[in-house]
């Protein structure tokens, strides 16, 4: 889609596919840079994979024959280059220990994580945002004081602190929610969310309260704008002047700063996996990175930084229909 450029006359690309290429001129060597180096060091570990899988009664002559059915016997940028050429055509390999497809395992846990970054994504959301809109409504008093004091508070929180509160009061102390596992949606919606409920609100803490400081502090400049004032002054309703109005030009920090908890969400979601024991992409890279199962880690880590970048482009996509100066800048 182009836009015509009125200082020459010549079609000029929108800004929402600028920001789109930006994202991609970046993703390219983030993609690339992460997983040479997560092969690289797979390939200087100590470990012997065909040695672990065959044990410790195989014979010298077993370990090459496994060594070079792994492809093991070639130089390490050309093992790089046949695996990142099959990962482009979506083969990311098999399992060294278990035979199973790299790229079945992660299908299998990948709904896990997203769900729960998914619900965490949607609980910040949905609590910093009325948080920080009412402080910034009611600016200066209780109200204002009580939120800044509680974000703050929660910023600090650790996320599998929270996950391990959350357990002791809602599954121990008020014995209403499940303190592990999973249960997929198939088995009815309201299962599952009972399971995703706890892990999502951990994982979401840090992000809900950076969003309502940003929001807040964002909208509070914007409330003082003269076109706000002209709206009040116009008679609109107090609400659609701020959900409108204010709220359109108020936003950007606070998706800026939710744009930067993205990777945080999926990255954080290893270790409340590890706590509420979910079967997600989390738990199945750190069991995998303790065998020294490469393929299945770096397959993990091309979907999960893959995943990244396409939540960042989005975000930047997002930015960019907010704020019209950034149009103009691009």
């Amino acid at each position: 889609m182009t836009t015509l450029n009125v200082r020459g006359g010549l079609p000029s690309v929108t800004a929402p596919a600028a920001a789109v290429g930006r994202a991609l001129l970046i993703a390219v060597p983030v993609l690339l840079v992460s997983t040479f180096l997560t092969f690289m060091l797979g390939g200087l570990t100590e470990q012997d994979p065909a040695s672990l899988v065959l044990g410790d009664s195989a014979t010298p002559a077993d370990v090459a024959r496994m060594r070079e059915t792994f492809g093991l016997d070639q130089p390490l940028p050309a093992r790089y280059a046949l695996w990142l050429w099959d990962a482009l055509h979506g083969d990311l390999g098999a399992s060294w220990f278990t035979k199973i497809p790299v790229a079945q395992s992660i299908a299998e846990r990948l709904p896990v994580s997203l769900s729960v970054a998914a619900g965490a994504l949607l609980i910040a959301v949905v609590l910093g945002g009325v948080s920080g809109i009412l402080a910034a409504v009611r600016q200066g008093g209780r109200l204002d004081r009580a939120v800044t004091v509680v974000t703050s508070v929660l910023a600090t929180v650790p996320g599998f602190v929270a996950a391990i509160a959350l357990i002791t009061v809602f599954s121990l102390l008020i014995p209403v929610l499940p303190s592990g596992g999973w249960a997929p949606p198939s088995e009815g919606l309201l299962t599952w969310a009972t399971f995703l409920l706890l892990p999502s609100v951990a994982l979401s803490l840090d992000a809900a309260a950076d969003v309502a400081r940003q929001l807040r502090t964002g909208l509070a400049d914007t409330l003082h704008e003269n076109y706000i004032v002209g709206a009040q002054v116009r008679g609109l309703p107090g609400w659609r002047v701020v959900l409108v109005h204010a709220l359109r030009n108020g936003a950007g920090p606070a998706v800026a700063v939710l744009g930067m908890h993205v990777p945080r969400l999926i990255g954080g979601a290893v270790i409340v996996e590890t706590v509420f024991a979910l079967p997600g992409i989390g738990e199945l890279t750190k069991t995998a990175a303790l065998g020294g199962d490469v393929p299945v880690v770096q397959g993990a880590l091309l979907v999960t930084i893959a995943v990244v970048l396409i939540s960042s482009a989005l975000v930047n996509v997002l930015l960019v229909k907010l704020r019209p100066a950034a149009r103009r800048e691009i």
